[in-house]
């Protein structure tokens, strides 16, 4: 898992690796679940030993997350047509 999520407007490689993530993500979100937490469980990343690298980590994966749902799941689907 990188430090940070990509910020780029077009979808990449680590999107396409991460999507599951990016779910996961999006529902802890819905569920309220403490961002602490979700760094820990989804994200792999210890927020009481590493707590900047942790919120970071979150904060960029869930705001990429967010923008697959409003951008880059387009981006995915012309990416999945034939020809």
């Amino acid at each position: 898992m990188a430090s940070e999520a990509p910020a780029d407007t077009e979808l990449t490689p680590y999107d396409r690796t991460h999507l599951i993530t990016y779910l996961r993500l999006l529902d802890a979100d819905v569920e309220g679940a403490p961002w602490d937490e979700v760094a820990r469980i989804v994200l792999g990343i210890d927020p009481v030993a590493e707590p900047q690298a942790a919120r970071r980590a979150h904060e960029t994966h869930l705001r990429r997350a967010q923008w697959m749902t409003e951008a880059g799941y387009k981006l995915l689907l012309q990416n999945a047509r034939p020809g």
